[in-house]
């Protein structure tokens, strides 16, 4: 059948009487720690999911169970830090007060199987992981080329060619994923709340900051042979094997400096949120480098986000790629990329000017030049002669008869990777390339606070599952801070 459809107001009306019958006056006590929990429920609206799911549910067969109050019960299972469903499924029957706000009656609460019939309808795939169980094995990674450092991309030239692949098939039909329905509600229900509160910053330009981070899964790869080669004494069998963690791999993990098996999980958040508001995640190979799981994860962030506009994106040095570059200036995003060490030489310009790499021109006597302003009109920095000041010039030769110097012009096209829009090493460059932290202490809240990999899944469609529930409670964390002064519920409840 299909559910049961309930307004939230109907839920609070649930929780008040609940609570009042359960704890008011009772022998059960509630405390601070339990009002926390009961405010970001209170103002976390999920009367839509019902609506949202009623076409992953038949019009025969038993009542389900109301999906407002499965996703709410795994929310608040997160939100206690519970890190298994069979223990939650305990904790529901031994804590009334969990059962309450989940929107069970204490007694009749759903059991662990209910909850694993519940997690496909988020899910719009058949299987439960994106790639076949049976693939051959790969080499293990390479290390860091030094302390910290992140392993080398596996041949030269591999962004570039991607990019240019991806910008020769814009137009071509995104690729359904199937955690897109997940994203879709999270979009809907969770996103579109933050930016109303003002919580994700303009989105008319809207800036978001990426970063990559390791998800440990398991301590070895599960394979088993899919053939009888050993047996028959053949060494180097090059057939498929099976295994129960297919979107996985090894990974080196440069803050570790070890390696890893699971995924490399690519974050982005929106840079201007007060709160580090994660906005999309997508689980990647672990022994993919960021600056390919940065170019799936825009494409695919680009053709789902619906609720502005995406005007800039803050990245590591890692992500320093001409192809990179390229790719955000052609869809009129500016990137705010940090230099690569390695790439720090000038480079020549036009005539006897060579460019550094903070993209200052330097003319032939080994003099940098001064910055005067940005022309709109052809979209280029305007230069003029360092060693003049006013119509003085102490240059002892200088290369041109103008009272005010020598002038220069940078365009944006001629190399985006140094000729930024934003003057790189600028003042105003420096305060936005700041803010890409914001990816570090969301995936730091995700990976320690949530403690995202302390779950034991085995397919991706659980593991998207918890990523998502775990931005939900980071999104719902940050509008209990908004509200919290105009909250009063244990005078409201008990009283």
């Amino acid at each position: 059948m299909l559910p049961t459809t309930h307004s939230h107001e109907t839920y609070l009306d649930f929780v008040t009487s609940q609570i009042r019958l359960h704890y008011v006056g009772g022998i059960l006590m509630l405390v601070p720690a339990d009002w926390l929990l009961i405010e970001k429920l209170w103002i976390t609206d999920l009367s839509g999911t019902a609506d949202f799911l009623k076409d992953q549910y038949g019009i025969r067969g038993p009542k389900p169970i109301n999906p407002d109050c499965m996703l709410r019960s795994y929310l608040l299972m997160i939100l206690t830090k519970q890190i298994s469903i069979t223990k939650w499924v305990d904790d529901l029957r031994r804590v009334p007060l969990y059962a309450i706000l989940s929107g069970f009656e204490p007694g009749n609460t759903p059991g662990i199987g209910t909850f694993y019939d519940f997690f496909p309808r988020l899910w719009d795939a058949d299987s439960k992981n994106i790639h076949s169980h049976e693939k051959r094995r790969k080499r293990k990674p390479k290390k860091g080329a030094k302390k910290g450092g992140k392993a080398p991309t596996t041949s030269p030239g591999k962004v570039a060619r991607f990019v240019k692949w991806l910008l020769r098939h814009e137009n071509s039909k995104p690729t359904p994923q199937p955690f897109d329905r997940l994203f879709d509600f999270f979009q809907a229900e969770f996103l579109s709340n933050s930016a109303k509160l003002g919580l994700l910053g303009s989105l008319d330009s809207l800036s978001v900051a990426g970063d990559g981070t390791p998800v440990v899964t398991s301590s070895l790869l599960r394979s088993k042979s899919t053939c009888i080669c050993r047996a028959q004494g053949l060494e180097n069998c090059r057939h498929k094997r099976f295994f129960s963690q297919p979107d996985c791999d090894s990974g080196w993990d440069s803050s570790r400096e070890r390696f890893f098996n699971g995924y490399h999980l690519y974050m982005f958040t929106a840079s201007d949120s007060p709160h580090d508001l994660p906005v999309y995640p997508r689980f990647q190979p672990a022994s993919r480098h960021d600056s390919l799981s940065l170019i799936v994860s825009s494409i695919e962030f680009s053709q789902r986000f619906s609720l502005g506009t995406v005007s800039r994106v803050i990245l590591d040095a890692a992500h320093d790629a001409i192809g990179i570059y390229n790719l955000f200036t052609h869809h009129n995003v500016e990137p705010i990329i940090d230099l690569n060490s390695h790439t720090t030489k000038n480079i020549p310009l036009s005539g006897d000017f060579t460019l550094t790499p903070s993209g200052v021109p330097v003319c032939s006597a080994n003099v940098e030049m001064k910055s005067n302003g940005f022309d709109h009109t052809k979209n280029c920095h305007k230069w003029r002669c360092g060693l003049t000041s006013g119509t003085v010039n102490t240059c002892s030769s200088p290369c041109s008869n103008a009272k005010y110097g020598r002038t220069f012009l940078t365009y944006l096209g001629e190399n985006p990777r140094l000729i930024t829009k934003t003057k790189r090493g600028s003042k105003e460059w420096t305060l936005i390339y700041n803010r890409r932290t914001s990816a570090e202490r969301s995936n730091k809240r995700e990976k320690v606070d949530y403690k995202l990999e302390a779950a034991h899944h085995r397919s991706t469609m659980m593991w998207y599952m918890r990523i998502f529930a775990i931005m939900m409670c980071q999104h719902m964390d940050a509008w209990h801070i908004h509200h919290k002064e105009s909250l009063h519920l244990q005078s409201f409840i008990t009283g």
